[in-house]
Parts: structure tokens; C-alpha cells; sequence
């Protein structure tokens, strides 16, 4: 059962610096984007889309011919629905994880599971970075992380049990919350052996959050940021951009994710998990542009 991390001592702020994921090195100044693979029949965005394994084979093709560097590879959708067992989620991802590992052998590969059962079974298979989606519930998970030399997110859900919906959840002030139970996490995954270079706090909008709650950890994302810890951010499609466009499909909620992304971007996420992969690419390079750190591609206006 998930309880409220107890901070030991002052909250860790570790300087920022190079995020390192399987092999892969990303700089403080590069976007990473995360393509989100769902082995469910039953996701919410695009159900079924990958469930078949030559599809979702072919789609991860895709995704990195798009420009995604890591692929985020789940086997149970986040909400509720009928049960799916810790044996039935590693048949799932493990064996599909080993196959994406065979075909490519440099891509970043992560397992969004809260399980350490199969976050074990996943890491064994090839993957690099382990994406605890309901936050520190399983406190395991991090010790499987950590024995195979993965990467570890840090994820807020506060108290939520798995694939449960928020009700009526409070909080005196949401980013607080999300600090100190990020960083704790945080501090978990160091004591447990976690490689500092590989550890990413995530604000989870939507997971144990109304709407406001997530426009609120997005207006103030900086405060993560200045943490130092490279910062993860899933606001694709999700119901908080729904809710701000009175769009109920997830499909119809891109301009809105690109919206969000941007200025999670422009504060100092560093990981963005998408579903559209082209237009997320083009939105972190123009953002990217924007700051300076990359120079336009081609440029001839005002060319003599």
C-alpha cells in the first residue's frame, strides 16, 4: 500500500546534469520524447492500436523513424477496468520488450508498471528505465530498478491505489505535495542503488489530481525544474486538456497537449511522453529554437 514518503533530512537538490538512459546520454539542453506503447486491448487513447504484436512492432518503427528516443511500454491501462494479473502484464510486455531489444539495440526502452514482479521481468528482457506509475506503491520496484541498473521515475499519484480515479482529492498547496513526495522518491531510489544520473521526478497530471490541480503543476513546473532533477512530463491527451477544451474524445486533444508541452518545455522538462510523436518532435525543436539552444535548421530570410 502506498503511504506518504517520509523525507530523511533536508530534500535532496542534486545540480543539474546529464540524464543517462541505457546507453543514451542527454544533455541538460536536450528533449527526450517518450512514445507510449499500450500492450491493452483497452486503453483510452487509441484502443487496441498496439495490442497485436506485429503492430505494435511496426509502430515503434514508426515512433523512432518520427523521432522518439525512448518507447514507454505498458501492459494494463491506468484506469479502472477488469483485473489483470502481475503473470498476465509480463506476458505482455516482457517477451514484446525483448523483441523491440532485438530490433533495436541502442533505443531506450521503458516498462510503465507499478509491479516490481514485472518490473524485474521487464528489465531481464532489455528494458532501461523503469516508469513506476503509481508512485513508490510497490516498494520493490525500485530494488528491481536498481539490480539491474535501470533508470527510475519518480511519480506523484499521492494515496491513489492502482487504476483508481481521484474523488474529491485535496491538497493545501499541489506542488508542495508533489515536491516532497517526488524528491522522497527520489531519495528512496539513491538509497536503494539507483544511479543519480538515472533518476526523473514526474508530477503525473491527472494521476490523484482534478484539473485545476494539474493547470496549477504545469503554471509551476519551474519549481520541479529548480530541484535539479531531470523532470518527466505525460500531459498527452489527457482529461485536464479535455476538460479546459470541453473535448471529451483524447483524440481531438492536440492542440491542447502541444499547448501544454510547450510550456512544460519552455521551463525545463527534459522527457515528454506523447502520443504524437511528428508533432511533439516539431513542437520541443521550435521550442528548442526559441531558447537558443539549437539554431534553425535553414535559414534565408533576410539573406543578401
Amino acid at each position: 500500500m502506498n503511504e506518504t514518503p517520509a523525507p530523511a533530512g533536508p530534500r535532496r537538490v542534486r545540480e543539474p546534469g546529464v540524464l543517462r538512459l541505457g546507453s543514451r546520454s542527454f544533455a541538460v539542453t536536450d528533449f527526450a520524447v517518450m512514445a507510449i506503447v499500450n500492450r491493452t486491448p483497452d486503453s483510452f487513447y487509441a484502443p487496441g492500436k498496439t495490442w497485436d504484436h506485429t503492430a505494435a512492432l511496426e509502430y515503434v518503427d514508426e515512433a523512432i523513424a518520427a523521432g522518439a528516443h525512448i518507447v514507454d511500454i505498458g501492459g494494463v491501462p491506468a484506469h479502472p477496468g477488469d483485473e489483470v494479473a502481475a503473470a498476465e502484464e509480463i506476458r505482455r510486455t516482457a517477451p514484446f520488450i525483448a523483441a523491440v531489444r532485438s530490433a533495436h539495440p541502442d533505443l531506450v526502452i521503458s516498462i510503465d508498471t507499478w509491479r516490481h514482479e514485472v518490473g524485474r521481468e521487464a528489465c531481464a528482457a532489455g528494458a532501461d528505465l523503469v516508469n513506476d506509475s503509481w508512485g513508490g506503491w510497490d516498494k520493490e520496484l525500485v530494488t528491481a530498478a536498481a539490480e539491474f541498473g535501470a533508470g527510475y521515475v519518480c511519480t506523484h499519484v499521492g494515496n491513489q491505489p492502482p487504476r483508481t480515479r481521484p474523488f474529491r482529492v485535496t491538497y493545501q498547496d499541489v506542488v508542495a505535495e508533489v515536491l516532497t513526495w517526488t524528491l522522497s522518491l527520489a531519495q528512496r531510489a539513491l538509497d536503494a542503488g539507483v544511479e543519480p544520473a538515472r533518476i526523473l521526478i514526474d508530477p503525473a497530471h491527472d494521476f490523484g489530481k482534478n484539473t485545476w490541480h494539474s493547470l496549477e503543476i504545469t503554471r509551476r513546473l519551474d519549481e520541479m525544474v529548480a530541484t535539479g532533477w531531470p523532470v518527466l512530463v505525460s500531459v498527452s491527451d489527457k482529461d485536464f486538456i479535455g476538460e479546459t477544451l470541453d473535448s471529451a474524445d483524447p483524440e481531438e486533444r492536440l492542440t491542447g497537449t502541444l499547448a501544454a508541452m510547450s510550456i512544460c518545455a519552455w521551463q525545463g522538462a527534459r522527457v515528454f511522453r506523447v502520443h504524437s510523436i511528428p508533432e511533439a518532435v516539431e513542437t520541443l525543436k521550435t521550442v528548442a529554437a526559441v531558447r537558443g539552444d539549437i539554431s534553425p535548421e535553414r535559414v534565408v530570410r533576410g539573406e543578401a
